[in-house]
């Protein structure tokens, strides 16, 4: 490895809410360890690497000139989007013209909302489901309707294409949520799912904000295929929604894009964003923007997806091998787990909650799934350095499922 993901970092009061947050009382944060264990967290979805040297250097460069002011998007931050589109995805055919800035692909959600319907009005989204969807629509007064991913012989979670176009239909939806790769199950669409999903919005004449912020974290032997890729139609009705964020971990420094080929759905989304007053870049997560997507920023994350996969295979073989009645189905993308406990917390007299804090006790910060509607779920965060990923389930192992 020519960078470095090997290396433990002290995170703690450095602005960190993945350490720092730990113990707070409101029901989304885990829960404080016993005295004895460091806190190894693994909920929120940001990684415990040191960022990639080209972005730290482009912040560095941009520093060493004392002025902030007012500003407009450089040329280069186009056209390092595009290259990194062209080069990692096979996105060609795009122009500087269809790249939007976001205040997070959430700000972007909210934005296609207002843009492309009305508070009271159903939209449609998978579950499992990103609980970041469910607060933005909850939040805007849009109701969620629900078509549930199923799990084949395999265990492989799959689109119900007749369960979504029922109801589009049943609730005269006219804009969905579809993530891609899925979060949290996981899941890299393969063409055709993507294909026959296209078909089911076309035929509903539905908008569609996708959000690929997930689409570098490609596990080995997976390819992201971008939904704009997928022909006219697609590029008429989707709402592409990126981020170095995810890739790079940048999500302090604030700064998503859309990508929108479409110019009639291009302006009603620009125009919905303007009207708040607050959708503006910040010049410097432009120029983290900017070294993420150079030449190193590639090669870095080739080697970050070699990391998550090697992560990946160890926590799931453990799993299947020593966690009798939990379940998982072995993601593709990203590098979050999500676990069923169902049969464990049943077997045991236990409930999640129970389950939830036995990891907590022992400094596992994982995270309850419920909020992203699994019903008895844990979402377990794998970016981090191998060595914590195994002291994590050796705590597990003595400490909570009781294996010796």
């Amino acid at each position: 490895m020519t960078y470095d993901f090997t290396s433990i970092m002290d995170r703690k009061g450095k602005d960190a809410l993945a350490v720092d947050a730990i113990g707070a009382a409101d029901g989304f944060v885990p829960g404080s360890p016993k005295e004895g264990y460091d806190v190894i967290p693994m909920w929120v979805a940001d990684m415990n690497f040191p960022a990639c040297p080209s972005i730290t250097l482009a912040i560095q460069e941009r520093l060493s000139h004392p002025s902030f002011g007012y500003f407009s998007p450089r040329e280069e931050y186009y056209e390092s989007i595009l290259r990194w589109q062209r080069e990692r995805h096979e996105l060609t055919d795009l122009k500087s013209e269809y790249i939007g800035y976001e205040n997070g692909v959430l700000g972007g959600v909210a934005s296609a909302l207002r843009a492309f319907a009305c508070p009271g009005d159903k939209i449609l989204l998978h579950s499992p489901t990103y609980m970041g969807f469910t607060v933005t629509l909850t939040e805007a007064g849009y109701p969620i309707v629900l078509s549930p991913l199923k799990q084949d012989a395999q265990g492989v979670w799959r689109m119900d294409y007749e369960d979504m176009d029922r109801k589009l239909k049943e609730n005269h939806i006219h804009l969905a949520i579809f993530c891609s790769p899925h979060n949290p199950c996981g899941r890299v669409w393969e063409r055709e799912e993507l294909e026959k999903a296209l078909e089911v919005y076309r035929r509903n004449e539905c908008v569609v904000i996708c959000d690929e912020i997930w689409s570098d974290i490609i596990l080995e032997g997976h390819t992201h295929i971008p939904m704009l890729s997928l022909g006219e139609d697609a590029r008429k009705r989707v709402i592409a929604l990126y981020a170095p964020s995810k890739t790079f971990s940048l999500a302090g420094l604030i700064g998503s894009y859309h990508i929108i080929c479409n110019p009639y759905l291009r302006d009603r989304m620009r125009a919905s964003a303007a009207k708040t007053h607050y959708n503006s870049m910040n010049v410097l997560s432009m120029y983290a923007l900017i070294g993420a997507y150079r030449p190193e920023g590639m090669a870095w994350t080739d080697e970050l997806c070699q990391v998550i996969t090697e992560n990946v295979d160890f926590a799931c073989s453990h799993i299947a091998e020593h966690y009798k009645g939990i379940s998982v189905a072995k993601p593709e993308g990203t590098y979050m787990l999500f676990l069923d406990a169902t049969e464990w917390c049943k077997t045991h007299g236990k409930t999640l909650d129970d389950l939830l804090k036995a990891g907590w006790d022992v400094g596992v910060a994982w995270q309850d799934g419920r909020s992203f509607h699994g019903p008895c779920s844990i979402r377990m965060n794998l970016a981090l350095p191998l060595s914590r990923v195994k002291e994590a389930f050796a705590r597990l192992d003595a400490e909570v499922f009781g294996l010796s």
